[in-house]
């Protein structure tokens, strides 16, 4: 985090959902899904079969993290001013995804196998246009998949819309009730549009609302951790209720099914409202990482940069496996090395090119610090 020193508890949050889409994209890329038919079938899909849940999780914590550091810039919501805030978020976002959009389009005019935009689809232009007008997720819904390096940009799609309205929503409602209110809005339109609103399956996963009553879940979850303070000894039931829930969500799918929750859209909500009582205890007690989440902050420090290139590592990765007739016995192995692997390339582009370009970027816009 930046405004502040970082809380160790959010990055083992982030650390544990981009770690849960590293493996599912590993496993739905390997052929024959090897380990997971290795592995009792509710231990799989615990594993293989979270990654839509990690991503549910890291659009909480975005809401968290911009509310919570608002906060801490400008003392109320009322007071952001949206100019620096667009130019923060420009620094945040715009050095990677540029960089990756260059990458992509010189791999897909060389017809890089894996890399090559289908034509049925979508030309590289109309592709490109897309990805910077945060649109993604509306053109594979409608027209079909881009190729995974692509298909990745679809949640930022749905996080960068939300945050060109959260500035100029925190300025006409002074940062008070109606900006609350319309957050509430935004988590009661959730669920409908994952099921009511939804034309085809695509569109009931990657729409706008879809993601945004996450969003906004870790916005006001933000707001009661900096607003209202909970006395200590309420603070472990909260995390622990938290945690259930969130467990829940992801390791309990019949119960979840038995529910109904995946039928109505609920499933989505509860994990958020899961990670947002977690998110709250852990900004309140602000307590130091232990020693044994050390992998998984570090996996959390660098999720966007690991996020945005991690294809590159499973599908070459899965490439030579493929093209070394290794034994599937080997593909355990291979699987925890992808992942070490995107975990280092998100570092190292992290260290080398996002962190420093983002400070760069950032020295020019004029905040409280």
């Amino acid at each position: 985090m930046t405004a502040g020193r970082r809380l160790d508890g959010i990055d083992v949050l982030r650390g544990v959902s981009i770690v849960a889409v590293v493996l599912h994209h590993t496993n739905l890329h390997m052929a024959g899904r090897p380990v997971e038919a290795m592995l009792p079938t509710q231990l799989g899909r615990i594993l293989f079969w979270n990654g839509a849940n990690g991503v549910s999780i890291f659009f909480a914590i975005s809401g968290f993290l911009i509310t919570t550091m608002s906060l801490r810039r400008w003392n109320s919501l009322g007071a952001v001013r949206p100019a620096a805030f667009y130019r923060l978020r420009v620094a945040r976002i715009a050095p990677l995804l540029l960089a990756l959009l260059a990458v992509l389009a010189v791999l897909d005019l060389a017809h890089v196998s894996g890399f090559t935009i289908h034509r049925g689809v979508a030309s590289l232009p109309r592709s490109l246009f897309a990805a910077l007008t945060f649109h993604i997720n509306w053109l594979e819904a409608h027209h079909g998949y881009l190729p995974a390096n692509w298909d990745v940009l679809w949640s930022l799609c749905i996080e960068e819309v939300f945050y060109l309205g959260f500035p100029l929503l925190c300025f006409v409602t002074r940062g008070r009730w109606p900006l609350y209110t319309l957050w509430i809005i935004f988590v009661i339109l959730g669920p409908l549009s994952r099921t009511v609103f939804s034309h085809n399956q695509l569109w009931r996963d990657y729409n706008y609302l879809s993601g945004m009553d996450g969003i906004a879940l870790g916005c006001l979850a933000a707001v009661v951790a900096a607003r209202v303070r909970i006395p200590p000894r309420w603070l472990t039931p909260l995390q622990i209720a938290g945690a259930a829930l969130m467990l829940l969500i992801t390791m309990a799918r019949p119960w979840v099914r038995a529910l109904h929750l995946y039928a109505t859209g609920l499933d989505v909500t509860i994990l958020a409202i899961g990670a947002g009582f977690v998110m709250i205890a852990i900004a309140q007690r602000n307590n130091s990482g232990a020693r044994a989440t050390a992998p998984l902050r570090w996996f959390g420090r660098n999720s966007y940069e690991v996020y945005l290139t991690h294809m590159f590592v499973v599908i070459e990765g899965i490439r030579v496996f493929d093209g070394a007739h290794l034994p599937p016995a080997l593909a355990p192995l291979w699987y925890l090395l992808l992942l070490v692997l995107a975990g280092f390339l998100g570092a190292a582009v992290a260290r080398l090119y996002s962190e420093p370009l983002n400070r760069r970027l950032r020295e020019s816009v004029r905040v409280p610090a």
